[in-house]
């Protein structure tokens, strides 16, 4: 069965709303490597959009899982629960930023896990509005896309999205907005729109995924908590694609001195299983009453065990050292390339969280055609990348942080010879 036919089963049986980046359909995968349905290898820079950080098919995940498989894979955690999900709680309680009683929920996606954030957060304070981030991305649910300060292609065409929830813009010097506007452009908020004191909690990715892979800046986080706590404000972080060693530290929040109140994860946390979690402040997250939390699915055991060998495998194998060795590599081999692709503007992102971004070499304006360019290239060569940003015009680099240094190496060259090739105009 080619792609061809396989990419026409799709069309007729599956919405047009469900975008794919590539037509190549996965017929099995190793580490950072996949092979389609016709045995072509691929070298993956994409990770399931980050949720790969230990590889495909980790032998310890995977021999979590099948154990679990042996035992049960289902009751339901509010109905029977099991001891390896209150196991897990306890272990995100110390392992999340914050030196403070923590408590722990899981669900199954990161949307999920941000509309919890948010019920808690209004239980908790007994307030409605929430504020977001111009370029942040947090999920497609109702919720989700009102927070998400990106309307392509988020919230074309779905209507109306839930009341009481503000942007400001994200501090991105490279685009003209400094932390210190970022922080006027509160205290405008507060003044013009919305009383600080009806705000239960503002909401931020320490460093934004789908917006472009810009990392808030220390002081502007510091600033950030301080405002929160003036005015009674809960922080809410983020983490679902920065959490789990991809920035060098577990959680990107622990590059900061200050700590969220609730933090969001999913994606990496279980190695390719669903599963997502929401931790914070003990007497937070008991605001809601029985009941009020929870979901069928939540908490699945074959994820939870999946996630207890993701976080062995972390430590084990010290992955958040790997991702500065690699993400260094990686940043190393761009800087590069500088001078022979004019239109690279800029090359960032912490641990193994980075991106290159592009602008038209005569306009300097955004340039999504050459970000895309790179990326269709790089794919006719057997490298998957992906793309992002408010303009689409970067590339961002997800690979598994477990990924093999002959495997980077080849990816690198091919990286290196995609960007001459769009730049060179073949």
């Amino acid at each position: 069965m080619n792609a061809i036919n396989l990419t026409d089963r799709k069309n007729a049986a599956i919405s047009r709303g469900v975008g794919m980046t590539t037509q190549i359909y996965a017929d099995r995968a190793e580490n950072a490597e996949i092979w389609d349905k016709a045995g072509r290898r691929y070298i993956d820079f994409a990770a399931g959009i980050a949720v790969l950080n230990t590889g495909h098919r980790h032998p310890r995940v995977i021999a979590a899982v099948k154990d679990q498989l042996d035992r049960f894979t289902h009751t339901c955690h509010q109905v029977v629960p099991y001891e390896s999900y209150v196991h897990l709680a306890e272990r995100l309680n110390v392992l999340v930023p914050g030196d403070f009683e923590k408590k722990t929920i899981f669900v199954t996606t990161g949307a999920e896990a941000v509309e919890n954030a948010v019920k808690i957060a209004r239980a908790a304070t007994g307030r409605s509005a929430v504020i977001a981030f111009g370029g942040g991305f947090h999920g497609r649910t109702f919720m989700g896309m009102a927070l998400t300060g990106k309307v392509v292609p988020y919230k074309v065409g779905f209507g109306a999205m839930p009341g009481d929830v503000f942007h400001v813009p994200f501090p991105i010097e490279l685009h003209g907005v400094t932390a210190d506007q970022s922080l006027a452009a509160l205290k405008k908020l507060f003044a013009a729109d919305v009383d600080p004191q009806r705000v239960a909690a503002i909401i931020i990715e320490p460093v934004q995924g789908e917006g472009g892979f810009y990392a808030a800046p220390a002081a502007f986080m510091k600033a950030l908590r301080e405002l929160c706590d003036q005015h009674g404000i809960l922080l809410i972080a983020d983490e679902v694609q920065t959490g789990f060693a991809r920035t060098g530290r577990m959680f990107a929040m622990d590059h900061h001195e200050v700590a969220p109140d609730l933090t969001t994860m999913a994606k990496s946390l279980a190695g390719g299983f669903p599963l997502a979690a929401v931790t914070g402040r003990a007497e937070i997250m008991d605001a809601p009453g029985p009941g009020g939390l929870g979901g069928t699915y939540g908490g699945n055991p074959l994820g939870i065990a999946a996630a207890h060998a993701v976080l062995d495998v972390i430590v084990d194998e010290d992955l958040c050292n790997r991702a500065n060795q690699l993400g260094g590599r990686l940043k190393q081999r761009l800087e590069s390339l500088r001078e022979t692709v004019p239109e690279i503007v800029d090359i960032r992102g912490p641990g193994f969280m980075n991106a290159v971004e592009f602008n038209d070499r005569t306009t300097g304006l955004p340039s999504a055609e050459f970000a895309n360019r790179v990326r269709l290239t790089a794919l006719d060569k057997g490298l998957i990348l992906l793309t992002c940003g408010t303009h689409g015009n970067v590339i961002r680099f997800l690979a598994p942080i477990t990924i093999q240094d002959e495997v980077l190496g080849e990816a690198l060259d091919i990286l290196e010879a995609s960007m001459l090739e769009a730049s060179a105009g073949k």
